[in-house]
């Protein structure tokens, strides 16, 4: 969805002809890591560890008694230390990330498992879930904006002029985290590890002297960029960008960088709708979601991109 002036359908290509040359369009290579384990109906979402042998996992610990261990697959056994969202637990064997490629699923959003009547992964969502630039692994959730282009895409930018560079935004759970205050600002901000290259930062700065565009493909991307602006990253002596966020963008936001935004249709009540609406405005928002709806298109993670510009 097109979303200046009136709202409006276009296919991804005619999208890639409104990216001129001299604009930068920014990515995030992040990669989706395999952290759902399952045994039998029981299922643990491994979140951070935090040391060789403990983890921040969640799962449905209420039946459970502190010091209980659980038999995970190939061996591995796991102690539950401290109960709580997340849990803590002790694990017999340090797990490598080869340990999860073997037995472990993607984390999909829980409403895509309830849609389907399937809580395990489709064969296909290994490719679905996760961007044809993913190379640093890290994330819970995919950036799912790029899930909509291909390398192939990105190199017909490149060939028209079109700057693309990317960053790293890890993406965490609190993400999906629904707002439950009534001011926005008392909301517990979830915090998110951010990593750009000095050449990324370079190439932006430079399209921003000449007034080209910065084209943010995905929230999280914006989140990042925002972040650095701000001072709220650590700047190297190189010029690259390194650390944790907690930023919360929404309505009355100045934007520091970003003026192009592409992103998915998002949740209500979700701090990622408020970055959105912070974009443009909320009654421009509603508006367009409410086309989108009476339109069919389709919402959230796996649906449709909308694409939203600044003066």
């Amino acid at each position: 969805m097109w979303a200046e002036g009136k709202p409006q359908e276009i296919s991804i290509q005619e999208l890639l002809q409104k990216i001129p040359s001299g604009d930068v369009l920014v990515v995030n290579n992040t990669k989706v890591l395999k952290r759902r384990v399952f045994v039998n109906d029981l299922e643990i979402l491994f979140l951070t560890q935090q040391s060789p042998s403990e983890w921040e996992v969640l799962f449905p610990s209420k039946k459970y008694a502190l010091g209980s261990e659980i038999d995970l697959p190939l061996g591995v056994k796991m102690k539950l230390l401290k109960k709580g969202r997340p849990q803590l637990v002790h694990l017999s064997e340090v797990l490598s990330e080869s340990y999860f490629d073997e037995i472990a699923e993607l984390p999909l959003p829980p409403y895509i498992q309830k849609a389907r009547g399937e809580r395990h992964n489709q064969f296909a969502d290994s490719d679905w879930y996760q961007t044809a630039w993913a190379t640093k692994g890290g994330s819970l959730a995919a950036p799912t904006a790029s899930l909509h282009f291909s390398q192939l895409d990105l190199q017909t930018l490149k060939s028209r002029g079109v700057e693309v560079v990317e960053l790293t935004l890890h993406v965490g759970l609190g993400t999906f985290l629904p707002v439950t205050t009534e001011n926005l600002n008392e909301h517990p901000m979830h915090e998110e590890y951010v990593q750009i290259p000095a050449q990324t930062w370079a190439k932006i700065e430079k399209a921003r002297s000449n007034r080209n565009g910065i084209w943010a493909m995905g929230t999280t991307v914006a989140r990042s960029l925002e972040s650095a602006a701000l001072g709220l990253l650590i700047k190297s002596s190189e010029g690259s960008f390194e650390g944790f966020t907690r930023l919360l963008i929404q309505p009355g936001y100045q934007w520091q960088v970003v003026n192009r935004l592409l992103t998915n249709f998002h949740q209500p009540e979700s701090t990622l709708l408020a970055l959105v609406a912070g974009f443009s405005n909320l009654n421009k928002v509603k508006e367009c979601y409410a086309w989108a709806i009476e339109n069919e298109f389709r919402l959230f993670s796996y649906g449709d991109l909308t694409a939203w510009v600044r003066d």
